[in-house]
């Protein structure tokens, strides 16, 4: 909790000072980004409200196979971003516990059928994780996180296509592949989402492909084509990068 309060006051300090136009953004040689920077917890130090430890352990190095750093333009990854930040915080929240459970569920139906698993999406982490290091001891006797990391790619490509099958590990309602592309879709948001949500640690996602994120108005660029827009991004609690 002490965390969690001090990372809410600066939050709250840093962004009345961020508030400020960007050209007046230098404050004691600290730039609008650095301070967006600071306003984030730093991942080594965060301590998971929802993932247990060993579950913490996966999504770190899940996380930084599926969005690595360095890629084209050297782009920043999922840590340098905070998504495991935005994925504990999201299962921890509604988000994770919230969701229409009224059966029958029939795990075989087609995907046109609609939502079938009878788990929430706290519960498909929780158990895809168990049963993703089960396989991972069986074939490697060592758990995903402590893998090369040709071998977690290995892994993962193997959950995504159902070659890891989940019913012979003990839980015949949940496909290998069902819980792969939660956790790939939860990474994708966590990594473009607004700062607010914990991940886009510094807007570093948004600064790599040029996204504006919630600035106000555009007019005087509606009729500019084909020319790079020079501003960087705001998020939506008036934080400027």
């Amino acid at each position: 909790m002490l965390l969690q309060k001090e990372t809410t006051r600066r939050k709250f300090l840093l962004g009345s000072l961020l508030a400020l136009p960007l050209g007046q953004m230098v404050f004691k040689g600290l730039t609008a980004a650095q301070a967006a920077e600071m306003a984030a917890p730093e991942l080594a130090d965060y301590q998971p409200i929802f993932f247990s430890p060993a579950e913490w352990r996966f999504i770190l190095a899940a996380c930084d196979r599926l969005i690595p750093a360095g890629g084209e333009g050297k782009a920043p990854g999922a840590l340098e971003t905070n998504v495991p930040v935005f994925i504990d915080q999201q299962m921890h929240g509604d988000i994770g516990n919230e969701i229409y459970m009224q059966g029958p569920f029939d795990s075989q139906a087609a995907a046109t059928h609609g939502y079938q698993i009878p788990f929430r999406p706290q519960q498909i982490y929780q158990t895809g994780i168990k049963l993703a290091n089960q396989w991972c001891q069986q074939q490697h006797q060592q758990d995903f996180h402590q893998l090369p990391v040709a071998e977690q790619e290995a892994v993962l490509t193997h959950l995504q296509k159902n070659e890891i099958k989940f019913a012979d590990l003990g839980e015949p309602d949940l496909k290998a592949s069902q819980f792969f592309s939660g956790l790939l879709n939860d990474s994708k948001h966590g990594y473009l989402s607004d700062p607010m949500y914990g991940g886009n640690k510094g807007m570093k996602a948004w600064i790599a492909i040029g996204f504006p994120g919630a600035r106000a108005s555009y007019l005087e660029w509606v009729k500019q084509h084909n020319v790079p827009y020079p501003l960087g991004p705001v998020s939506i609690q008036g934080l400027r990068a």
